[in-house]
């Protein structure tokens, strides 16, 4: 005579943490589908009041401009490597950033970390306002890949840096270099290149004027960054950190 098999209980526990779960991802799905379509719509308002190839020519224009061709490139390489190392390899969003920083402010439940890369931060310069939401965020998304079909990386990097504030009453890195250190972008000193890399979404707190610790303590961060990235030496960083 066979016997029957005992079908085994389900745990009430982990059922119902699998429902739980199901319950979230729906959420999280449609909360991110909703803000997409807010930020979509945001992106399409901003482009159509003005199209992003006005916006270039309007940058391109101002005085002071700095073209990528008349910046050092060790301040191309301090920026990138500090602001977004993998800038050369994405499409205008870099997702495993955007996925770290969003774990991190779900843990702190506030925005601690932005996850932009520097396209989305041009965007957002050129765009929108400097208000965090999450709408805004999805349309530095729509925005940034249209620049990344449209301009090159060189041309993306030189936009940024021409309309980045660093603190100070001075916007563009032509402005940041004369109000500073009194001299053009291309004739910036290693020390003074890691300083302006260091400087923008944190010019409130990290603006050389003065007598700012805090920016000396920043600046030494970003030659460090630049080893990490493999870009230069420990003992290049050591160099450039006793030029202060």
């Amino acid at each position: 005579m066979l016997m029957k098999r005992r079908r085994k209980k389900k745990h009430p526990v982990r059922k119902f943490l699998r429902n739980l779960l199901a319950v979230l991802l729906c959420i999280f799905v449609v909360v991110c589908v909703f803000f997409s379509v807010k930020g979509y719509q945001m992106y399409k308002e901003a482009v159509a009041e003005k199209p992003i190839s006005e916006r270039v020519e309007e940058i391109r224009g101002m005085e002071g401009f700095t073209p990528y061709s008349e910046l050092p490139q060790f301040y191309i390489d301090a920026t990138i490597s500090v602001e977004d190392h993998r800038f050369e390899e994405h499409c205008g969003i870099d997702l495993i950033t955007i996925g770290r920083s969003a774990l991190m402010d779900i843990k702190e439940r506030s925005f601690v970390q932005g996850g932009s890369t520097i396209t989305q931060q041009l965007a957002k310069n050129m765009l929108f306002t400097q208000e965090k939401k999450l709408e805004r965020k999805a349309a530095e998304v729509f925005a940034a890949l249209e620049l990344e079909s449209v301009y090159t990386k060189e041309e993306i990097f030189e936009l940024y840096v021409n309309t980045s504030y660093f603190g100070n009453g001075y916007y563009g890195v032509g402005e940041a270099a004369a109000g500073y250190f009194g001299k053009p972008p291309s004739e910036l000193s290693e020390y003074e290149c890691a300083m302006l890399a260091g400087i923008p979404n944190t010019s409130s707190v990290y603006s050389p004027d003065g007598e700012n610790e805090l920016a000396v303590q920043r600046t030494e961060i970003v030659p460090d960054s630049m080893v990490r990235n493999k870009i230069i030496t420990w003992e290049d960083a050591e160099r450039i950190k006793k030029e202060e």
